[in-house]
This record gives C-alpha cells, sequence and structure tokens, in this order.
C-alpha cells in the first residue's frame, strides 16, 4: 500500500493556493510528517485528501492510494483513516461500541465481539468493552481511538497533530504505539504536527510547508 500526492495544492476557489503544491510518495508503513506555522493549510491538506475539505476550497493535483486516484471518491469509499488532537470517542457508546463502530457491516454477531476484544487486548484494554469513554485516561482514549480507526481498514492514515495533548512521557508512550502498529500492517501515514520530535520519531521524509 502507498499514498501518492502528486502536485497536490489546497485553497480558496477563485484565490491563490494556501502553500506550493507538493509531490510526495509515502511507502507502506512510512510516517511522513507537514510541518508548517499555524494557518498555512496543513490541516485543510489533510482535510482534502480524506474528503472532508470545507465548502469553500477546491484542491488540484492527484492523490494516489495504491494506484487509484481518490480525489473524485466521496470520503467514505477512499479507504483513508483519520486521527485527530481529541480521541473523539462516542460519549453516548462503550468503549466497545466505539471500537465496533470502525468495523465493516458484514462482520456480524460474534465475529465483531472476537474482533472488538482482540483490538481491545492489543492496545491493553481487555476487560473494557463495557466502560464508559469518560472512565478513560487520555492515553487510553488514544489507544482506543487507533485500534476503532485501524479495525476500519484503512489503506492509509492521516494524523492531525495526534499527541498534541499528551504530556511529554504519555506523548511519547502513544506515539510509539501509533507508529509500531503502522509499521506492522504496512499502512502508510501522513502526519502534521508543530513537535519535531513527533517527526524524529516517525523518521519518515518531513515536508514545510
Amino acid at each position: 500500500m502507498s499514498l501518492e500526492l502528486q502536485e497536490v495544492g489546497v485553497g480558496p476557489k477563485g484565490g491563490p493556493p494556501l502553500f506550493a503544491a507538493i509531490t510526495l510518495r509515502v511507502e507502506p508503513g512510512e510516517v511522513a510528517t507537514l510541518m508548517g506555522p499555524s494557518g498555512i493549510g496543513k490541516s485543510t491538506l489533510l482535510d482534502a485528501i480524506g474528503g472532508h475539505l470545507a465548502h469553500g476550497f477546491v484542491v488540484a493535483g492527484a492523490v494516489r492510494l495504491n494506484g487509484r486516484d481518490v480525489l473524485a471518491l466521496p470520503a467514505e469509499a477512499r479507504r483513508i483513516g483519520v486521527l485527530f488532537q481529541d480521541a473523539m470517542l462516542f460519549p453516548h457508546l462503550s468503549v466497545g461500541d466505539n471500537l465496533a463502530f470502525g468495523l465493516a457491516p458484514s462482520v456480524r454477531g460474534a465475529a465483531r465481539r472476537v474482533a472488538v476484544e482482540a483490538a481491545l487486548d492489543q492496545a491493553g484494554l481487555a476487560g473494557f468493552a463495557a466502560r464508559d469513554p469518560a472512565t478513560l485516561s487520555g492515553g487510553q482514549r488514544a489507544r482506543a481511538a487507533l485500534m476503532r480507526a485501524l479495525l476500519a481498514e484503512p489503506e492509509a492514515l492521516l494524523l492531525d497533530e495526534p499527541f498534541s495533548r499528551l504530556d511529554a512521557e504519555l506523548r511519547a508512550e502513544i506515539r510509539a504505539f501509533v507508529f509500531d502498529h503502522l509499521r506492522q500492517r504496512g499502512i502508510p501515514a501522513l502526519m502534521v504536527t508543530h513537535d519535531a520530535s513527533d517527526a524524529d520519531a516517525a523518521g519518515g521524509v518531513v515536508v514545510q510547508l
């Protein structure tokens, strides 16, 4: 699986692009990093790749995932997951039901429970299926959010400053947890961050906008 950007630019309709067009190839299991000043358009670029670009903006160029251009596809058909600053677990669902939300509808009955329990075990959250998300720590929420994203079997993952709200020690732990899972599964990822230590830990190419 590879994620490729060819001369990709984003800007307001009828206006200049927010940044110079980007050409980049992210290999399976690689985490590439986007850095730059606030307001330059880093998160807007992730929105464009994921299919969530705000009204009034346009994207140019091509975004290919495993050879297919995804820009013409709706977000749900792109097979691109997103991790945000906040874990964004649904407050009205249990931890287990939050993870199950990521599963394809074709996974039913006992198979759903098995998949969720396996993901919780991998996240160090065995026995947490019935828990209220509000009872989780920041690190537990981050791990649960990643496992929910992975249960959807994405072909690429976008990381929009997912570690920025964690303290330094927990940040290093969760960052390693996320990167290890991406490498093990061969999922290319594109990360936005303001922290150079995130880019160093990712070990992939760094693009300055």
